[in-house]
């Protein structure tokens, strides 16, 4: 793999540039600079944004509504928006269903669900875990029992990220009880909106309303949206977890947290001395960026090698460190700012005189720092993550 980028992709990287500088509005960037949270509203006119330039499909053939880049084009596309403070492409329906529907549905499913997810007419959410199935996901409980032209549903679904957003859920179910687990499960699509489906709120460290239970009784879904074959939706499921573990390195994502995380050490202190010119912590942000340079290229590497299908086991390497990466530098960044991480009211603050300019975000931070806390988590925890490629690429 050549690590220097070609004329055409440093062209692309000016492209995106001056698309981010010119059609996304200022207050929207601003956020994201900050390390704010993004409301449905600016995520969906980020998207529209996005899908009229015919860029919001990234990983998608062109053949299907997608730009049709490589690895490496997505990659300076993922920089560039993190670097501009862009919200993060909502992963469930571009990046995770779409991906599968592409790859196993039919061409009926096809046409009547990926235009949808590219128009943001249909927000997505993910129905794997259960209270009872995390990390052990084969061993999920949730029925669906056959019925004629139907499939009838009962179950709970667990830690549903935007469900009491989503119009549509992606979901696996056990069609099989007597089967070996991986083999007695399906793909399902369901309507949020189809009675039996109740979407119930679960309030994070953070304060936050991102996650949710949703139960499902008796729901009656159309055997039309069973993607693959019945039972085989452990192969479906696999397909769509290394495109989210790879998804969730957010390599560009973590260097834009470290040039925050530079402004801040560079600043001032009450003895006028800049944190950064404590050698420790001087040391503890060059260990991180060191990290953050090799999984990024590491990340390139792997997906340079999986052009032509997803990344599989290799996907464990690139979220064990992606995740603890992000860890860090939100550890870091809140450690920089001390007392202004905790949570407070803005403008109840007040500056005698000027901000300084961690004031701009630090009462972000704090929900940043538990916020990430869970990213070694969701997906496929990393000590799962290490035993997959113990067993498959390791051979232990």
């Amino acid at each position: 793999m050549d690590i220097h980028f070609s004329p055409q992709e440093q062209a692309l990287r000016e492209e995106v540039r001056a698309f981010l500088r010119d059609q996304v509005p200022a207050h929207i960037t601003a956020r994201g600079r900050q390390g704010k949270r993004f409301d449905k509203q600016d995520q969906v006119a980020w998207m529209q944004l996005l899908n009229e330039r015919g860029w919001l499909g990234v990983g998608w053939p062109a053949e299907h509504g997608g730009p049709g880049w490589s690895e490496v084009q997505k990659h300076i596309f993922d920089e560039e928006c993190a670097i501009a403070g862009a919200p993060w492409i909502v992963p469930f329906g571009v990046f995770m269903v779409a991906p599968v529907i592409i790859k196993f549905g039919t061409p009926e499913q096809q046409a009547r669900f990926l235009p949808k997810i590219l128009s943001c007419e249909h927000w997505w959410c993910q129905g794997y875990s259960e209270p009872g199935a995390g990390s052990d996901l084969a061993s999920l409980k949730t029925r669906a029992v056959r019925d004629g032209d139907h499939y009838v549903v009962n179950g709970q679904k667990a830690w549903t990220t935007t469900g009491h957003w989503a119009d549509w859920m992606f979901c696996l179910v056990r069609t099989d009880a007597q089967a070996q687990p991986q083999r007695g499960i399906s793909f399902l699509l369901i309507d949020m909106k189809s009675p039996g489906v109740t979407v119930r709120p679960v309030i994070t460290l953070d304060g936050e309303h991102e996650v949710n239970e949703v139960f499902l009784d008796n729901v009656r879904v159309p055997v039309e949206n069973l993607v693959g074959e019945e039972n085989g939706g452990w192969t479906c499921a696999k397909y769509l977890l290394s495109h989210e573990r790879t998804g969730i390195a957010r390599v560009g994502t973590a260097k834009a947290m470290l040039t925050r995380l530079k402004q801040v050490a560079s600043q001032e202190l009450r003895d006028g001395v800049p944190l950064i010119d404590d050698p420790l912590f001087r040391a503890q942000i060059a260990e991180v960026e060191m990290q953050l340079m090799a999984v990024e290229m590491s990340g390139l590497r792997i997906l340079d090698g999986a052009e032509h299908g997803a990344p599989g086991a290799q996907s464990s390497f690139l979220k064990i460190r992606g995740t603890e990466i992000r860890q860090s530098i939100s550890y870091l960044l809140t450690k920089a700012v001390g007392p202004y991480a905790m949570p407070f009211i803005e403008e109840e603050l007040g500056y005698s005189d000027e901000p300084p300019l961690y004031a701009d975000y630090s009462s972000a931070l704090c929900s940043e720092y538990l916020n990430t806390r869970k990213a070694s988590v969701y997906g496929g925890s990393n000590e799962i993550q290490k035993n997959i490629i113990a067993k498959m690429i390791l051979d232990l």
